[in-house]
């Protein structure tokens, strides 16, 4: 076992604004000389059939764009970690860690020990994909090859996007989302058109001020995300993704998850600056790394 302790202090949330990185698209041919460093991160609990098929995913298409993955643990209770385990010792030309939680920090603490990783390592971008296959991230090559995502502060998979496909996912599910989207919309004055999927892209910019340590460590994380990207005015961007549920298991209590967001949508429509500043919470995000390839040999090492 490799122990490395991921985990940085930070400041208390700034009110300033951070300004969206304007720069030009990048075309497939000058994509050899200007190549950015981007962080595959795939957050796991409990999804010892689905991880593996996640990371099947990722062939020479989706590799050529990304320096390295990560898929963080949250203490799972089955066998995720042996079936990440097994795939790696199959495929050592993945460069990939695996990372536990050292406390179960659920699926935003998840995402704040990738966000440290990120920076502390120099990362241009995070592309988070969940690791319960519900999406694909060949949908979002056509956003890489491009360059689209240097538009963006953060690049957002859209399950209700025009081109999108839903596979498996119920009606009252799809209308749930439909309002809640329209609620949010309406309180930060911006389209909304995803509360979050499992498929998004972050500018490592809009993440060097920490801010995201303060949010709620529950599954309304990406909620939060996107308030706070409202108000500090960073640019989103939402593309179509294909989304099915066939053999994941939920974990989220859907009146609990509901009701919390709507209180979170009121609280920021009519008082957002207090609702910004009351997100004050210490910094006890690390992660040890328990598995890693290695490029100098290509061999997976414990």
């Amino acid at each position: 076992m490799i122990n490395v302790v991921i985990g940085v202090r930070v400041s208390k949330t700034s009110k300033k604004a951070l300004k969206p990185l304007k720069m030009k698209m990048i075309t497939d041919e000058r994509r050899d000389f200007v190549k950015d460093k981007i962080l595959l991160f795939i957050p796991a609990y409990n999804c010892e059939k689905q991880l593996p098929r996640v990371l099947a995913q990722l062939d020479n298409s989706v590799m050529r764009f990304i320096t390295e993955i990560i898929i963080i643990n949250n203490l799972s209770t089955d066998h995720t970690v042996q079936a990440a385990t097994d795939y790696l010792k199959q495929h050592p030309e993945l460069p990939c860690k695996i990372i536990n939680n050292n406390k179960n920090y659920n699926l935003g603490g998840s995402h704040k020990v990738a966000f440290h990783y990120a920076l502390k390592y120099g990362f241009d971008y995070v592309i988070v994909l969940h690791g319960d296959d519900q999406a694909n991230i060949h949908d979002f090559i056509p956003v890489l090859r491009s360059g689209a995502y240097r538009k963006a502060d953060c690049v957002l998979g859209g399950r209700f996007e025009k081109d999108s496909r839903l596979i498996g996912y119920s009606r009252m599910r799809i209308l749930g989302n439909h309002v809640f989207n329209r609620i949010y919309s309406l309180a930060t004055g911006i389209p909304i058109r995803d509360m979050g999927s499992g498929l998004n892209m972050y500018h490592t910019t809009m993440l060097s001020s920490r801010y995201y340590v303060n949010l709620s460590d529950a599954l309304f994380f990406n909620a939060e995300m996107l308030l706070f990207s409202a108000y500090y005015q960073h640019k989103m961007k939402f593309f179509p993704i294909t989304w099915r549920e066939e053999d994941q298991v939920s974990n989220a209590k859907l009146f609990q998850l509901s009701w919390n967001m709507l209180k979170m949508a009121g609280k920021y429509a009519f008082f957002r600056d207090d609702f910004i500043r009351s997100y004050q919470k210490p910094d006890i995000y690390h992660g040890t790394v328990v598995l890693q390839n290695l490029k100098k040999d290509g061999a997976v090492h414990e």
